[in-house]
């Protein structure tokens, strides 16, 4: 058998072929990330290259961005991998109350009476103790809206399952799991990953070893926080300064991603939801439905053309989800578009990562 190399017939050189047939393929992709951490280098991309968005416009928040962490410069762009950006909630200034399509906002005080109703019935709630060489486990269905890199209408994916093991006392790694992508492996030494520049390989480094916050928070970190509302509020303030430019939507994302990720003990429930009724421009949404259909009443706050809303049986008062809704008219969409909702299954103490319990009362 002839194993000579065939000679090529065409005049062009190797090289300018190459190069040719190059320009013809498409840009390469960016270096694969899970998912999470797709969400959170978006995130922190958009925050940097637009600090302001002008009302009805539409900024990401990765859901529950404690679990992975990136940091980057300011540089002008915004990454789109495969041409979609998910998007949730902003933690930016509002413009006052907005109702919504799905049902009516009223005032403050109807939402301090809820909120105290709400808190009554969470102090009152039965739940065993976790221990400290246990993880606590939170299965939720999730899902985000989607907008194309061009812009235009959102459009809202399918709910999905979500699985979180965390360590309670922060010794051990924890795990995320979500339908249809690769587990995650939660652990405080994981790398910050920076980009130098657009279309820069992210690189990672160590990032600096810190105990648990409110924004980080372990069970026994959450179990140890004050049960006076005022004290509760005012450590929340101090611990999220910075982190946004408006102090009470600051505190009521960070009370809202303690509800839905953690297991608080009963009596630092109830003082979550009084310090919620501390914060200005909380209302109350008459219907409102979880991820899994739901339905409900909610506790809501509007900020910067978006409203989110945390839903709750109207008989027990049990915490079911979240949602985020435009309360303004924008590229992506009309008021009342949802682009994004939650719903809380289970949430167990168990021994070892991947062990799933009997579903038990949120």
């Amino acid at each position: 058998m002839n194993t000579t190399p065939r000679r090529r017939t065409h005049h062009r050189s190797e090289e300018t072929e190459r190069l040719g047939l190059t320009d013809l393929l498409p840009p390469p992709p960016v270096p694969g990330l899970d998912p999470d951490r797709e969400l959170l280098l978006k995130e922190a991309l958009l925050h940097k290259a637009t600090p302001v968005e002008p009302p009805g416009s539409l900024v990401t928040r990765a859901p529950r961005r404690r679990l992975v962490r990136f940091a980057a410069p300011a540089v002008a762009c915004a990454l789109a991998v495969g041409g979609v950006m998910a998007v949730n909630l902003a933690d930016t200034p509002g413009h006052g109350t907005t109702a919504v399509k799905d049902g009516g906002a009223t005032g403050a005080p109807e939402a301090a009476q809820l909120l105290d109703r709400i808190a009554l019935a969470a102090a009152g709630t039965k739940q065993p103790a976790v221990r400290a060489d246990q993880f606590l486990y939170i299965e939720s269905k999730v899902a985000y809206a989607a907008q194309s890199a061009a812009g235009g209408p959102v459009t809202m994916a399918l709910a999905h399952t979500r699985q979180v093991w965390s360590s309670a006392d922060g010794s051990r790694p924890g795990l995320l799991r979500e339908a249809g992508e690769p587990d995650s492996r939660l652990d405080d030494d994981a790398p910050v990953y920076h980009l130098d520049g657009p279309g820069a390989t992210p690189r990672p480094s160590t990032p600096d070893k810190k105990g648990p916050s409110i924004s980080d928070p372990t069970h026994e970190y959450v179990a140890s926080l004050p049960t006076d509302p005022d004290a509760l509020l005012k450590l929340i303030r101090d611990e999220t300064r910075g982190q946004g430019q408006d102090p009470d939507q600051r505190a009521f994302t960070a009370i809202g991603d303690l509800l839905a990720e953690t297991w608080a003990p009963p009596k630092v429930g109830a003082a979550l939801y009084k310090a919620a009724a501390k914060i200005p421009g909380v209302t109350v949404i008459q219907k409102a439905a979880d991820a899994t259909g739901r339905e409900g009443v909610a506790v809501a706050r509007t900020a910067h053309g978006q409203q989110t809303q945390w839903v709750f049986d109207r008989t027990t008062y049990a915490f079911l989800g979240e949602r985020t809704v435009l309360t303004e008219a924008g590229d992506a969409g009309p008021a009342g578009t949802v682009v994004g909702t939650s719903a809380i299954l289970t949430k167990a103490a168990v021994d070892r990562v991947g062990e799933t319990p009997a579903p038990t009362t949120t």
